[in-house]
């Protein structure tokens, strides 16, 4: 099959990359096919079925013209910067369709330090499912093409089985690609910065302060995607420089996971015990992760560098503001209430408020709430049940709706077109990694399947609505 795979990240960066090839695994399966994702990319069906799909993604071959390479890289990680990352368990094998190709899990590269440079299995199957839900949810996102099974094992604190993953992404460029470039010298990182503005956001070539207007369109893509990630209970778990894109993709799905009871403070990460990354620090976070870029770009907006720093300095102040823009007109519609307006976002506090103190679902809350509003379930049914401050609340709220609607029949649906029915479960993950590193992929298949359309109920899927019924606090852990 001839594609055309192009190089341009390799060619024109050469300085913030190096050449290598895959570590070839002889006994790999493949164990999901994304045949959609694959039938944009231009892979025909029998391709991804063929040996030679089997072969190039498991390191044994390589598409035509394909100049692999493992990207360079530094990062704050946990606040503390370190200059010398880079990809040291992953290789892009070029770009098709003006995306990347990567492969994560295949081997040592010139940046695995003392790493083996491989993935288990489970931490690829977990990305796999993960990513592709978001993707689904609207939430942009890194892709999943292939999740293969290396049939050798990996040793971690046991030995287990390994595993490559077949990312998809407009690119790997993140904030520690330029943390890495500015520490080369102010060409290097100008060069980055007129690709990264050539390939995503091609419209500011021409404009005026074309740099500053990137570092504002950049601020742009990550508030929005935070504020989606706020929205549907998304906790990212480790949101280090490095782990951020110049793209505004969601990337590096490691010990993430999603909330069950609202709380502000839920943290996943094994290894977050000061909680640095909880759900609630996230938009905090974004803000100090993107001045880290400004810090990088300095050198390029103005010749006087006090006059660069307040150029830089005004857009990341217009952060905060544009994110409680985004937040709450997502939280009000998640409501059935969709102008921003001060009462509206006293709603959404007060309503968040209710959850937190009564530790309730948070994704189960919104869909009770519209069967609630339809009368499909009675409140004594639905996961607010015998709580006073919510009836109150119920009484504003309703009165608030029909004051902005003439014809209240769409509100659920449009309700539940916005709160997903159905989200990665803590829980549901773990039953679907353990039946898959055993052999059984049947469960990993039918939630893809209901991944696909996150926002359809259907009766016979109990099982994937409900929150665990043990009360034991979920741990989760980088797979590297």
């Amino acid at each position: 099959m001839q594609l055309d795979i192009k190089n341009s990240y390799a060619h024109d960066l050469p300085e913030l990359s190096k050449e290598c090839l895959p570590f070839g695994f002889q006994k790999s399966e493949i164990l999901i096919k994304n045949y959609e994702l694959a039938e944009e990319l231009g892979f025909s069906k029998d391709f991804l079925d063929s040996e030679k799909c089997l072969n190039i993604f498991s390191g044994n071959g390589l598409f035509e013209n394909s100049t692999p390479i493992s990207q360079a890289y530094s990062g704050h990680q946990f606040g503390q910067f370190n200059p010398n990352l880079g990809d040291g368990r992953a290789i892009l094998l070029g770009e098709i369709e003006n995306l990347d190709i990567q492969l994560k899990g295949i081997g040592q590269t010139p940046f695995s330090r003392r790493g083996d440079g491989k993935s288990a299995l489970s931490p690829v199957l977990r990305e796999y499912i993960v990513s592709e839900f978001m993707h689904s949810a609207g939430i942009p996102s890194t892709r999943s093409l292939l999740a293969l099974k290396t049939n050798e094992t990996v040793i971690r604190e046991t030995e287990q089985s390994g595993g490559i993953l077949a990312r998809v992404a407009k690119s790997h460029i993140r904030i520690g690609t330029f943390e890495f470039a500015a520490m080369q010298g102010i060409g290097i990182l100008k060069k980055l910065a007129d690709y990264s503005i050539r390939r995503h956001y091609p419209d500011l070539e021409n404009t005026n302060e074309k740099y500053l207007q990137f570092f504002a369109e950049v601020c742009k893509s990550q508030t929005k995607l935070v504020s989606k990630w706020m929205n549907i209970g998304f906790v990212h778990g480790v949101m280090n420089t490095d782990n951020v894109t110049i793209s505004g993709e969601t990337i590096d799905y490691g010990p993430c996971a999603f909330m069950d009871n609202y709380d502000p403070k839920t943290v996943f990460s094994s290894i977050d015990v000061a909680g640095r990354y909880c759900y609630a620090n996230q938009p905090a976070i974004l803000v100090w992760n993107l001045s880290k870029l400004a810090e990088t770009l300095i050198p390029l907006i103005d010749d006087e560098e006090q006059k660069s720093i307040e150029k830089l300095t005004e857009v990341l102040q217009q952060i905060m503001p544009s994110y409680e823009k985004y937040y709450y007109s997502a939280m009000g519609k998640k409501l059935g209430i969709d102008p921003i307006s001060q009462n509206n976002i006293n709603l959404v506090k007060s309503y968040l408020q209710i959850l937190e103190s009564n530790s309730i679902d948070f994704t189960l809350s919104f869909r009770d709430l519209a069967k609630v509003f339809n009368k499909t379930k009675n409140i004594e049914d639905s996961v607010f049940a015998n709580l006073d401050d919510f009836k109150r609340w119920h009484e504003d709220w309703k009165t608030q709706i029909i004051s902005e609607n003439t014809n209240l029949k769409n509100i659920t649906r449009k309700m539940d077109l916005t709160n997903p029915c159905y989200i990665p479960r803590n829980h549901i993950i773990e039953n679907v990694l353990e039946n898959a590193v055993n052999g059984d992929m049947s469960l990993a298949n039918e939630i893809l399947d209901l991944y696909k359309d996150p926002f359809s109920e259907n009766d016979n899927n109990e099982f994937f609505k409900n929150p665990s019924k043990k009360n034991v606090p979920y741990v989760t852990y980088c797979g590297t």
